[in-house]
């Protein structure tokens, strides 16, 4: 039986700093980056380093099957080790029994951090003052030279993972087809008309909202959710992180919006109907064509749908 283990607080300290150097607004003085992580991106990337910290620390006697590095070992320093990402990656391999993209993107996470001026780790020389020898998989000596010359350790690295990325690539197998579930609508005359399908049997099977409240009003959600859906087209993140202005109060402001990166439906006295506004900082593909076209000042461009009038969805 496995279990969740809290990481310790210096590599909690370790995380909070790069997501700081990813995160903030502006970079912090003496700190060069190339690009910035979204809240979505950063979460990912703490699960992902999650997971490799949690194999690196986990007993081999396990179901897990780790490496059994003592927990006060742990440090980002360790990525600067190609000896660690090869454990890391054969690790990996034997649990799923071949690779995927998946360990292609862990190992551009490595190239990322020790990228020559902008990488993390290559301007985190003090993570190497954490660094302890772990028998089988890193060397005193090593860590004394990676001291002596963090760059080079560095440059060692970035190179390593590199090549390692050509060999993965070369090997690696689609683990799931994401359009193997949706093949059946994907192939039909009318995609939308069979997910239309999906409301229609919603409205057939609709309990009595006198009788049965509470089930009758999950059943007009999911109605509402996959009209929605249907109608505007956007991404799930998109259309689950909308906001609802009730008809009668005051929209948020195209600003607002933009701050939270979110939309919202609200009531049109213009249009007599509800209407989605999204800003185009909220959307993944915030700087295609389709929103420079648009005749708006620049960050204001976003997506704005009329919804069907009031009563026509049912």
């Amino acid at each position: 039986m496995t279990r969740t283990v809290d990481a310790p607080a210096r590599l909690r300290s370790e995380m909070a700093e790069l997501l700081s150097f990813k995160t903030a607004t502006l970079a912090a003085f003496g700190y060069q980056r190339l690009g910035v992580w979204g809240q979505e991106t950063a979460s990912q990337k703490v699960e992902h380093l999650g997971l490799l910290f949690g194999a690196l620390t986990a007993s081999p006697g396990s179901a897990v099957r780790g490496r059994g590095v003592p927990l006060q070992s742990l440090t980002f320093g360790l990525l600067v080790f190609p000896a660690v990402w090869d454990w890391y990656l054969q690790w990996r391999e034997q649990r799923r029994g071949f690779f995927t993209a998946w360990e292609v993107d862990m190992l551009r996470i490595a190239m990322a951090l020790t990228r020559t001026e902008t990488g993390w780790l290559r301007q985190s020389p003090h993570l190497a003052d954490h660094l302890v020898p772990i028998a089988g998989l890193i060397s005193r000596e090593e860590i004394t030279a990676a001291r002596r010359d963090w760059n080079a350790a560095c440059d060692v690295c970035h190179k390593h993972c590199a090549g390692r990325i050509k060999e993965v690539q070369r090997v690696a197998k689609v683990h799931r087809d994401p359009f193997e579930p949706i093949l059946a609508v994907l192939e039909a005359e009318s995609p939308v008309g069979e997910y239309r399908k999906i409301a229609d049997e919603i409205m057939r099977l609709m309990p009595d909202e006198r009788r049965y409240p509470r089930s009758a009003a999950e059943a007009i959600r999911s109605f509402l959710m996959i009209r929605l859906g249907l109608h505007l087209g956007v991404r799930q993140k998109n259309l689950r992180q909308l906001l609802l202005c009730p008809r009668g109060g005051t929209p948020r402001t195209e600003r607002q919006l933009m701050d939270m990166k979110r939309g919202e439906i609200r009531w049109s006295e213009r249009e007599s109907g509800w209407e989605v506004l999204i800003p185009a900082i909220a959307f993944k593909n915030a700087n295609s064509s389709y929103f420079r076209q648009q005749a708006v000042p620049a960050g204001l461009a976003g997506y704005r749908r009329s919804l069907l009038p009031p009563g026509s969805l049912c």
